[in-house]
């Protein structure tokens, strides 16, 4: 197992970093742009806490990054205190961001100028899939690189795909989350629309998730967050707002014509700006509902 350092201590790295923090044989540093958070972590796990970038990356061969976007990992390259000044030759940048492909291209390259490999390796599972180490990451880099760094991946992994070039597990992971996205919005004008026509939106539940139009949206989300007006705060708004642009931008990027997605990305940024940062990504279907003058409960 390899010494690791885990920079990113939000919602989804931290209980990430908790499992590497206690599988065997793993000597594990963490850093946090918060550093109150990290010295809770080192106290509660038995990591070692480093106060700097360039401290936590001195002590790894595998570095691992989790955070909101991209210019995030970008910005703590640099500099006397930056991940380049840590990082030895034949380390590995493990990016777990959600990120996008242009970005991590360009860090790759950074890197790769002074001997240190890159992946970009977004995940998805959620904080209990995080908590419960069964998250799939999605690989863009070398193969063999991934194989190297594979034992530093599994204790928080229960899929791991190398999906292509650096940029395609970015690429990847913008596009699924688009169509959670599409999932979510679709879903809520249809049952909006149901709604206000007399059916209850459990009984529509119950029967789109027997038949043809079911998705993870309407199996779980609105069952459990829609309906009971619940809620949860697991994964926020701006963050898929954020997702969805990116694979807007990579279908553009691709010259590949996207309607859907494009217009997908608008609403959402719609909902984002109407409701803020920090509302669950589920509360979307608020602005459907006051668009739609009714509550789908």
């Amino acid at each position: 197992m390899p010494s690791v350092a885990f920079l990113g201590l939000g919602a989804i790295g931290r209980p990430m970093a908790a499992r590497l923090a206690h599988a065997p044989g793993v000597t594990l540093t963490v850093w946090n742009r918060s550093a109150d958070k990290a010295r809770t972590f080192g106290r509660e796990h038995g990591a070692r806490v480093a106060v700097t970038p360039a401290e936590a990356a001195a002590a790894a061969e595998v570095v691992i990054t989790c955070f909101p976007v991209s210019a995030d990992v970008e910005s703590l390259l640099e500099g006397t205190d930056g991940l380049l000044a840590g990082m030895k030759q034949a380390t590995t940048l493990v990016d777990c961001t959600s990120g996008d492909p242009t970005t991590s291209r360009r860090i790759a390259a950074r890197l790769a100028e002074r001997g240190i490999g890159f992946l970009d390796a977004p995940v998805s599972g959620g904080t209990s899939g995080a908590e419960q180490g069964t998250l799939t990451v999605m690989v863009g880099g070398e193969p063999a690189l991934l194989d190297r760094v594979r034992p530093a991946l599994e204790p928080f992994a229960r899929k791991i795909v190398h999906c292509g070039a650096v940029g395609a597990g970015d690429a990847l992971k913008a596009v699924n989350n688009a169509l959670l996205a599409v999932h979510l919005w679709s879903t809520a004008e249809g049952l909006a629309a149901l709604t206000k026509a007399g059916v209850s939106p459990a009984v529509a539940l119950d029967v789109i998730n027997a038949s043809s139009g079911r998705s993870n949206a309407s199996m779980n989300l609105f069952p459990d967050r829609v309906l009971t007006r619940a809620f949860p705060r697991t994964f926020r708004l701006a963050l898929l707002d954020k997702d969805v642009g990116i694979a807007a931008g990579v279908a553009r990027e691709q010259k590949v014509p996207t309607p859907l997605l494009q217009l997908t990305a608008d609403l959402f940024r719609v909902a984002h700006n109407a409701l803020g940062d920090e509302v669950d990504h589920v509360e979307a279907v608020k602005v459907v509902e006051q668009w739609a003058g009714r509550e789908i409960a």
